[in-house]
């Protein structure tokens, strides 16, 4: 054990760092996975790929007018292949995927689905919530009145084992994924696992993997993992309508001008069109347009993320060189090292997230809440940090990332003397 003077005399040093990195009067935000604007001026040719009475797709549909409720076919058909789902099982949306959640939650709420007519809403309904997870999921949840109920992941995605045992409630009615590169660990679920949980008996009848498929093209090396084909792997497995499979090209394209998808076995297509078309007359089918022209098939979407991956894979190695430089061998944390997506999770010692994300404020380097990553806001351990390195340039990643390695030491050495 280091004796406590050592200790001090660390903890002196990490806080001379610290006051030096807060003097310089920094303003830097690694809060959101929000793409740069780097990134977003590689889609610029969104802007002219429609033009004057040139509004017609290649099968002759007018997209200024009504209808199409689907989105338009040739999109659809774009990006089937890379999503993995059928043509005629793939929806393409407005601009967020979040809505397509909400919508097919607030159906099921309502309506009940294809596998029990009961709504969801008629009784306690609960989901599942791998963590560390997404926040927007967790808020949305929460705010349909779902009750939050945490599953743990390892690394090949949650822990089936936990799962299976909370689904054996017939109240528990869904269960949140992240398959590829999960916010914020960067996990991706394995085919085994994701085969388990195909099979994994329910004690509802409609227990639905909710498929948020947000980073399956989001890939920083040349290596990398394909995205999995969910519908058969549940077809295979007795559950064919089991999972509903949603995407967008928010941080692929225009994060507000974007196109959101929604996926799902037969069954579940249809019922989830049939209850849209009450509450929708069809989706902005210039923009679709737009985008279908922009890509021209699905190598060009393929080719458009390989440079996405030259501007945030160099964030990335920044943040992870800096936590190595500054906190390897130390044992005061340890962190993921993501092939993708958009997160880097930063664990530190118990007891102190909330302390490490003040002290990173008072410095000016803004992080996500402590506790954002697990449902309610409450992290049982107060440890989880989630670092979002797109959005500033590259200086202020390092910055920003050097910040957080003194607020890291000083919150850490503290807890440490105080045993």
């Amino acid at each position: 054990m280091t004796p406590t003077s050592d200790l001090q005399e660390q903890l002196d040093t990490a806080a001379r760092e610290y006051e030096e990195f807060a003097a310089r009067g920094l303003a830097l935000d690694i809060t959101r996975g929000k793409p740069g604007s780097d990134q977003l001026d590689l889609s610029a040719g969104l802007l002219d790929a429609v033009s004057g009475e040139d509004v017609f797709t290649p099968g002759g549909v007018d997209t200024r007018n009504y209808g199409g409720l689907e989105g338009i076919d040739e999109l659809r058909a774009l990006f089937s292949p890379l999503l993995k789902v059928p043509t005629a099982q793939l929806l393409a949306g407005g601009n967020a995927s979040l809505t397509l959640m909400a919508q097919s939650l607030t159906f099921a709420l309502l309506h009940g689905t294809p596998l029990d007519s009961r709504p969801w809403g008629a009784g306690p309904h609960k989901i599942l919530c791998p963590v560390p997870g997404y926040d927007r999921h967790f808020t949305l949840a929460e705010s349909l009145g779902f009750e939050l109920l945490s599953i743990p992941m390892d690394e090949e995605g949650p822990v089936v084992a936990e799962a299976a045992r909370l689904a054996e409630d017939p109240s528990v009615k869904a269960m949140w994924l992240v398959p590829m590169y999960s916010n914020p660990t960067g996990v991706t679920i394995s085919e085994s696992r994701a085969r388990e949980l195909a099979a994994m008996p329910a004690a509802a009848a409609d227990f639905t993997l909710l498929w948020d498929n947000a980073y399956g093209l989001h890939h920083l090396r040349e290596e990398h993992p394909e995205n999995l084909d969910i519908l058969s792997i549940c077809a295979e497995e007795g559950h064919p309508e089991r999972p509903w499979i949603f995407a967008s090209t928010s941080k692929i394209t225009h994060a507000g001008a974007g196109v959101s998808f929604f996926g799902a076995g037969p069954e579940t297509f249809a019922w989830f069109r049939a209850n849209l078309s009450a509450v929708a007359i069809g989706p902005d089918k210039i923009n679709q347009l737009r985008h279908l022209r922009f890509f021209g098939d699905a190598a060009g979407v393929e080719a458009h993320m390989r440079r996405h991956a030259e501007i945030i894979a160099p964030k990335f190695d920044a943040v992870l060189s800096t936590l190595e430089s500054g906190l390897g061998g130390t044992g005061l944390a340890q962190w993921t090292e993501p092939d993708g997506g958009y997160f880097i999770t930063l664990t530190t010692p118990e007891g102190t997230a909330d302390r490490i994300v003040k002290l990173a404020g008072e410095a000016g380097v803004k992080l996500t809440p402590a506790g954002a990553t697990h449902p309610y806001g409450l992290d049982p351990s107060n440890s989880v940090i989630r670092i979002a390195p797109t959005m500033p340039s590259l200086e202020e990643v390092e910055l920003a990332s050097t910040g957080l390695v003194a607020c890291v030491k000083v919150a850490a050495l503290e807890k440490l003397i105080a045993g």
